[in-house]
C-alpha cells in the first residue's frame, strides 16, 4: 500500500514537473488565444452579429489560429534542435581533426573567465581529456548554444491546447446563450468580464515564467487585450454602419 502511494506521488510530482517545463508555452499560447478570440468577439459585437455567427467566427479562429501557432512553435523548436545538432557535429569534427586549435580556444575561454598559470592548464587538461565534455564546453562557452530538452511535439501540443482552452473563454457566454436560447446578462459585457479574468490569470502566469512583477504582468495583459478588442469593436461597428 505504501509502495503504491509512493508510486502515485512520484507520478503526480513528475506530471507537475513536466507541466512546469512547458508552462512558458502554455502561457504564450493562452495569451494569443484569449486576445485573438476576444478581438473576434468584440468585432462581431461591434457589428451587432447574432450569437450563432459569433460562435462560428470564434471557433474558426480558435482552430485555425491555434493550429497555425502550434505548428509554428513546433517547427521553430525542431529547427533549433537541428541547428544545435549541426553545430555540435562541426565541433566534434574540429576536436577530432584540429585538436590543438580547439585546445587553444578552450584556453582562451577560461583565461577570459580569470583562470591563469598552472590552474588554467589543469582546467584545459581536464576538459580536453574527455571528447564529449570538450564538445559540450565548446557548445556552451564558444557558441553559447544550449540543447533544448523539451520535445518539439510537446511544445506544439501544449501551445495548441492552451490556445483552445483560454481562447474559448470569450465564447463561453455566447455558447450558453445559443444552447439555452437566452442569457439573462448582456452578452458582450459578460464575455468582457470573463476575458478580463482570463487576461489577469495569464498575465500572472507570464510574470511567473519571466520572473517579473506579477501586478505589472497582469496589467499589461489586460491593457494589450483591451486595446486589441477595442480596435476590433470599432472596426466592426464602422463596417456595420457602412454596409
Amino acid at each position: 500500500m505504501e509502495h503504491q502511494e509512493s508510486s502515485l506521488h512520484q507520478k503526480g510530482t513528475g506530471f507537475i514537473e513536466r507541466f512546469q517545463d512547458y508552462l512558458g508555452e502554455f502561457v504564450y499560447g493562452g495569451i494569443d488565444g484569449s486576445i485573438t478570440t476576444f478581438a473576434v468577439v468584440a468585432g462581431a459585437a461591434g457589428a451587432g452579429l447574432d450569437s450563432s455567427i459569433v460562435i462560428i467566427l470564434g471557433f474558426a479562429n480558435l482552430i485555425a489560429d491555434g493550429f497555425s501557432m502550434s505548428v509554428g512553435a513546433f517547427l521553430a523548436s525542431r529547427s533549433e534542435k537541428q541547428q544545435y545538432e549541426k553545430h555540435k557535429a562541426v565541433e566534434y569534427w574540429e576536436v577530432d581533426n584540429i585538436p590543438e586549435k580547439e585546445r587553444e580556444e578552450v584556453r582562451e575561454i577560461y583565461a577570459a573567465k580569470g583562470f591563469e598559470g598552472e590552474l588554467l592548464e589543469q582546467v584545459v587538461d581536464v576538459i580536453t581529456a574527455d571528447r564529449d565534455r570538450w564538445v559540450d564546453v565548446m557548445m556552451k562557452d564558444e557558441l553559447e548554444m544550449m540543447e533544448e530538452s523539451k520535445s518539439a511535439l510537446g511544445i506544439g501540443f501544449v501551445t495548441f491546447i492552451s490556445f483552445l482552452i483560454v481562447g474559448f473563454i470569450p465564447l463561453t457566454v455566447y455558447v450558453i446563450d445559443y444552447i439555452s436560447g437566452s442569457f439573462r446578462y448582456p452578452l458582450f459585457l459578460s464575455a468582457s468580464i470573463l476575458t478580463t479574468l482570463a487576461f489577469l490569470l495569464v498575465g500572472w502566469m507570464k510574470a511567473l515564467v519571466t520572473q517579473t512583477n506579477k501586478l505589472r504582468g497582469m496589467l499589461e495583459s489586460v491593457v494589450l487585450g483591451g486595446l486589441a478588442a477595442g480596435l476590433a469593436y470599432l472596426v466592426g461597428d464602422l463596417l456595420e454602419k457602412l454596409f
